[in-house]
């Protein structure tokens, strides 16, 4: 019997994806949030002690934006919104999965808008294999 796709997203999860990435870095800012950026550009936040269900907010390609903050569980990120940002407030409506996949394009979005030469330096983009973190 196979077992359920997993739910939502942990900070340790976040942390242990986001951290094998070329260039990315971690840093707590405005008190409590848990920020992965790279090139110095933030690609998604996070509470550090992950409290409100484990809710986050990433960077999202503008032709998304709509669709995503359409779903339920998904709206403009406050403060954030103008730049195509999306907060996920009930990140348990969504898989472990789509969730990832949707922070790797976050990444990969805030790292096309490094040079040309430091997208060289970090070489090439991270994929994701099915079910791994």
């Amino acid at each position: 019997m196979t077992e359920p796709p997993s739910r939502g997203i942990t900070v340790a999860r976040l942390e242990s994806l986001c951290s094998h990435w070329p260039g990315v870095t971690r840093d707590i800012k405005w008190g409590d949030n848990l920020v992965f950026s790279v090139g110095g550009k933030m690609f998604v936040i996070t509470h550090a002690d992950g409290r409100d269900g484990g809710r986050l907010s990433f960077k999202v390609a503008d032709e998304r934006f709509l669709e995503l903050t359409d779903l339920p569980g998904m709206i403009p990120a406050p403060y954030l919104a103008r730049a195509r940002w999306v907060s996920v407030t009930e990140p348990s409506r969504f898989t472990t999965a789509e969730l990832q996949a949707l922070i790797l394009d976050a990444y990969a979005l805030i790292r096309a808008k490094l040079t040309k030469k430091r997208q060289a330096e970090l070489g090439p983009l991270p994929t994701r294999k099915a079910g791994k973190p």
